[in-house]
């Protein structure tokens, strides 16, 4: 199975049948075995929360969490001389080069182009609808 790192924008295009996004992003969560911050939580709660939707436990249950054990300064660093993005983007795009130095084998999927042109540019093949 293919591994992905994942961010937000991606699981909540899922969770809320966004139309442009919602059926090639749920064969994601069939092809691809899923790894993300924690940030990822927090995003996906204040999204049900947004949209006064009870939050559904089981929208986590694919994830597995990349949790850090030292700080991501270099990877942040990477990053921002890739190009910008905003703290949180950043945070999941750095947590995804500090994933990739266990696994060099290793997409990125996001439906923010700006966060797909960045982690492209760091090596990252971006998950596209041919992938899954």
């Amino acid at each position: 199975m293919k591994a992905a790192y994942i961010d937000t924008s991606l699981l909540v295009a899922v969770h809320f049948a966004e139309p442009h996004a919602e059926k090639w992003a749920a064969g994601v969560l069939r092809e691809f075995q899923l790894f993300s911050s924690n940030l990822l939580e927090a995003e996906i709660r204040a999204a049900y929360w947004r949209e006064q939707v009870r939050f559904d436990e089981s929208a986590l249950a694919c994830i597995h969490w990349v949790l850090p054990k030292r700080g991501l300064r270099d990877e942040f660093d990477q990053v921002l001389a890739t190009g910008y993005l905003r703290g949180a983007d950043m945070w999941h795009v750095a947590t995804a080069l500090y994933l990739r130095e266990r696994s060099d084998d290793l997409f990125f999927a996001t439906l923010d182009a700006r966060q797909a042109r960045v982690a492209s540019a760091l090596g990252f093949r971006i998950v596209a609808p041919e992938d899954v």
